[in-house]
């Protein structure tokens, strides 16, 4: 399994890199260069790429190399991937030494057996660049291979630069990888890099545009412990955050930043169920924070211009004509996302990433717990049903103040909800699908009312913006929110009832253990 953080500087930085201090400090040998020229082999159909691997020959010096990569994960710029190589005799792949490598029976082997594979493969991109290794052993121990590339990826007549970092783990515990690349980064603007060569060449050969990026469904063991199961589950809401950062930044579609957001809010949820075992660093909350707000901005006007103006017209067709006030908040919109936009592009993002990584793949946070063993090595499952158990009652007992009627009790009622829905879904394979599905329904049921009413709430201040600063769309203004007005007066009573199926749902997670056995096992701390 290969271990490497990837990182990206602009080309004007790299003779600052070069420089840096920590590169001499932590060599254990002489840096060496390698002029590197790889050959990318698919089929027309991408045979290859729909099996999320890459095959590649690479020429080094007068070698020829092959190496098949695939599966594993990105989390925080972390690649970690299986990986196959060996030597061939020339500038082409041989599929049956590769077979042998990955082991005949396994599902890489299966792959590799598709008929007629070899006399289809062709090549599909290059790339071409210049690597400097520095062999490094740092402060604890881990030592690391650090690669500085530049160069360019080509398809045809394309080309696209690669400037470069890779810290790949050797030896020793992956959070110093992350260390380091902080350190890096107090002298040069570094970023982190989610997409490897191969992806940006497949890019070029098959332009596409931003994806959006779903959470995926999580399949948690019942043999995980507590510390697994935390980081798999932050892992799988890194991976939905990283992977609409393209989107966000360089792509238009609003369902970006609200994946993006929601990715974010399943991050802080998970950090918040897991805070007594990993207590997550207030800095690092702080971080998380600023970026939900410049996220939070951006999707509100972008829903108000593009969803709740749009309902209002529909239900109001002789109403007056709200084009205008759609196109100003429209512009509004676009200059939050232009924020937002720069926010995923920052330096202080990169640095956000970074941390979070370090913290979640490191080590030290352990020294926080009374008793880390005891707490990360209890079973997950037991966690799961008390976490469970306890988000559904202090939700319970929020629902019973919705007969009130204030937009504030509302709001504590949804972000109760939305934190019962994220804890189900992280755990719900856990449980028989006929015990989890039906609730997670009711609740997403529960969940869309709620969030229609805070949709219209948070319009009625966007909506006041507006009409002050554009004095031309105030009448438009006052109108739609009066129709809001009346239309949450109606809604609220709906609302009533769905409370009421909910609430009488029967959660059976909270009867598979004996709570008091558990309480008994954690490391002496009260869950808030």
């Amino acid at each position: 399994m290969e271990i490497e953080l990837k990182l990206l500087l602009d080309p004007a930085d790299v003779a600052a890199f070069r420089r840096h201090p920590l590169l001499k400090q932590h060599a254990i040998a002489k840096p060496r260069v390698q002029q590197l020229s790889s050959i990318y082999f698919d089929t027309p159909d991408l045979h290859f790429r729909r099996h999320d691997a890459a095959l590649r020959v690479r020429q080094v010096n007068r070698d020829w190399i092959q190496t098949l990569k695939g599966g594993g994960q990105v989390a925080a710029g972390l690649h970690q991937r299986q990986e196959w190589e060996s030597h061939v005799n020339g500038a082409h792949p041989d599929l049956a030494v590769l077979s042998d490598l990955v082991g005949h029976g396994t599902g890489w082997a299966k792959i590799l057996a598709t008929p007629a594979l070899t006399d289809r493969l062709v090549p599909i991109f290059t790339t071409k660049f210049r690597r400097t290794v520095w062999l490094l052993r740092l402060a604890r121990g881990a030592e690391v291979e650090l690669a500085l590339d530049q160069g360019e990826v080509q398809h045809g007549a394309t080309r696209v630069p690669i400037s470069e970092v890779e810290l790949e783990l050797k030896s020793g515990d992956p959070g110093e990888l992350f260390d380091l690349a902080l350190q890096l980064q107090n002298a040069v603007p570094l970023r982190v890099g989610n997409i490897s060569k191969a992806e940006r060449g497949y890019a070029l050969y098959a332009p596409q545009p931003p994806a959006v990026v779903k959470a995926a469904r999580l399949e948690l063991s019942s043999k995980l412990t507590v510390e697994q199961g935390f980081q798999i589950i932050v892992g799988n809401c890194l991976t939905q955050v990283q992977g609409n950062e393209t989107g966000v930044a360089q792509g238009s579609d609003p369902e970006s930043v609200h994946q993006m957001r929601v990715g974010l809010r399943r991050l802080r949820s998970a950090l918040g169920l897991f805070a007594q075992v990993a207590p997550c660093p207030a800095a690092l909350q702080a971080e998380l924070n600023w970026l939900a707000t410049e996220l939070g901005a951006a999707r509100d006007w972008e829903v108000f211009a593009g969803s709740t103006l749009t309902v209002v017209a529909s239900a109001c067709p002789d109403e007056p004509d709200l084009s205008q006030l759609q196109q100003a908040a429209l512009a509004v919109a676009q200059e939050n996302r232009q924020q937002a936009a720069a926010a995923v592009g920052s330096v202080r993002y990169a640095h956000l990433l970074l941390s979070l990584g370090g913290w979640t793949q490191g080590t030290r946070w352990r020294d926080l717990l009374a008793d880390p063993e005891r707490a990360l090595a209890a079973p997950l499952a037991e966690f799961a049903a008390q976490t469970l158990t306890l988000c559904h009652g202090k939700l319970k007992k929020r629902g019973k103040r919705l007969r009130d009627g204030t937009p504030q009790v509302r709001h504590r009622v949804r972000i109760a909800a939305k934190k019962v829905r994220y804890a189900t879904e992280f755990f719900q394979s856990l449980y028989p699908a006929k015990w989890a599905r039906p609730f997670v329904e009711a609740l997403t049921t529960l969940q869309d009312a709620l969030g229609w009413l805070n949709d219209a709430a948070v319009a009625q201040g966007l909506l006041r913006h507006l009409a002050h600063s554009h004095p031309d769309v105030a009448y438009s203004a006052g109108f739609v929110r009066g129709y809001l007005s009346v239309s949450t007066e109606r809604d609220v009573r709906k609302l009533g009832k769905l409370w009421q199926q909910f609430a009488q749902m029967n959660c059976k997670w909270d009867k598979t253990m004996d709570l008091s056995l558990w309480r008994s096992r954690r490391c002496g701390r009260r869950v808030a």
